[in-house]
């Protein structure tokens, strides 16, 4: 019995010492596993100064980008070549009797009218009434009458002569009337020139392209024989135009009555002080076209050519820029001003997180502790 007692007791203290080896374990493998995680290290949320560098620097980057941008426009666009004048085009032609060829609907318009109707009934007219005075002074000399008429009235005659002309100026009246109708009813204008006349030369300003605006003054004999162009005529400044535009010209004068006429272009306006007349035309024939004052404003009358400079599209906006360039105006105008660079939504969050990171954004701090020594085995 004693015997049995004494293997009870030697079972419990077995299990005892079990018991506390395991506790010991588990509190020391505790500490080990814990330690092995990552820790966070606690960082403040962004305050609103660092969220508004963060929108400073995206903002610079995207002005960085659009800057980029327009500087590739002004590269495409920035350049200008002064355009040769074609011979027999837009200028007279010597011992020319005819009107200039037309190149507005206008001018063609109206040279039809003069050239199909107008000329070939002053024709008629005028043969008929140069052969009715030689058969009337022929017929009815002295010699051929021994009595003449005393007739003052006859019905018939004065019916046809009334009736006629009458029918006549009808027939003219239709295509005159409707030629004015489109004269004076522009469409809507593409581009807007100001027009000035001086004592003797002429301004131009383009109030849609920031103002821009220079004096248009002839070329020396000299100048005009070294250039090519034809002298008189040829000026140091143009008028230019896009082809294709609907082009309103306003008209006015500084000091005398002057006259702004481009034949070619079916354009006579008066320019009055204090008045401002309007006009339009519309050409889509890239080329020089020539004109003059036509109106009597002191002794260089003779001086105060027109011209003007059709030019492509493409190439007028090379010449805008490059007057905004020399007068110092910003990109302006329709085709002109730089288009804006397009951001999405994306790039413009990535840029935000590419200014706000790393220095205020979260961080994860893979810290590791030591690792805890192996628990040695129980005895």
């Amino acid at each position: 019995m004693n015997k049995g007692w004494a293997l009870g007791l030697k079972g419990l203290a077995i299990a005892a010492a079990l018991s506390m080896a395991g506790g010991t374990l588990a509190q020391d493998a505790t500490p080990a596993a814990i330690s092995a995680a990552p820790a966070v290290a606690p960082v403040a949320p962004p305050t609103p100064a660092d969220v508004a560098a963060a929108a400073t620097a995206a903002s610079a980057s995207v002005a960085e980008t659009a800057a980029q941008h327009s500087a590739v426009q002004n590269d495409a666009i920035m350049g200008y070549t002064r355009t040769a004048p074609t011979d027999r085009i837009g200028q007279p032609v010597p011992k020319g009797i005819n009107l200039q060829e037309q190149f507005t609907p206008i001018g063609r318009e109206a040279k039809a009218l003069t050239e199909n109707i107008l000329n070939p009934i002053i024709g008629v007219i005028s043969i008929f009434v140069l052969g009715l005075m030689f058969w009337v002074v022929f017929r009815f000399r002295s010699g051929a009458v021994e009595a003449p008429s005393r007739t003052t009235h006859n019905f018939t005659i004065e019916v046809v002569w009334t009736l006629i002309p009458a029918l006549i100026l009808l027939f003219i009246a239709f295509p005159s009337f409707r030629l004015l109708a489109n004269q004076y009813s522009p469409p809507k204008a593409d581009l807007t020139v100001k027009v000035t006349g001086y004592q003797w030369y002429w301004g131009y300003e383009y109030p849609d392209y920031g103002g821009i605006s220079f004096d248009s003054v002839p070329l020396s004999k000299e100048d005009a024989a070294k250039e090519g162009t034809p002298y008189l005529l040829e000026v140091d400044n143009r008028l230019v135009v896009p082809a294709g535009a609907t082009v309103k010209v306003l008209v006015t004068a500084a000091d005398v009555l002057h006259s702004f006429a481009v034949p070619s272009f079916w354009v006579k306006m008066d320019a009055v002080p204090g008045k401002v007349n309007e006009t339009w035309f519309k050409v889509d024939r890239p080329g020089v076209y020539y004109g003059q004052c036509s109106e009597l404003c002191g002794t260089k009358h003779g001086f105060m050519p027109i011209a003007v400079e059709v030019l492509s599209p493409d190439d007028f906006k090379r010449w805008v820029r490059m007057k905004q360039a020399q007068d110092g105006i910003d990109p302006t105008g329709p085709g002109i001003a730089l288009e804006p660079t397009p951001v999405s939504p994306a790039t413009a969050a990535a840029a935000v997180r590419a200014a706000i990171a790393p220095s205020t954004a979260p961080q994860i701090a893979n810290t590791e502790a030591p690792a805890a020594p192996a628990a040695a085995p129980a005895a």
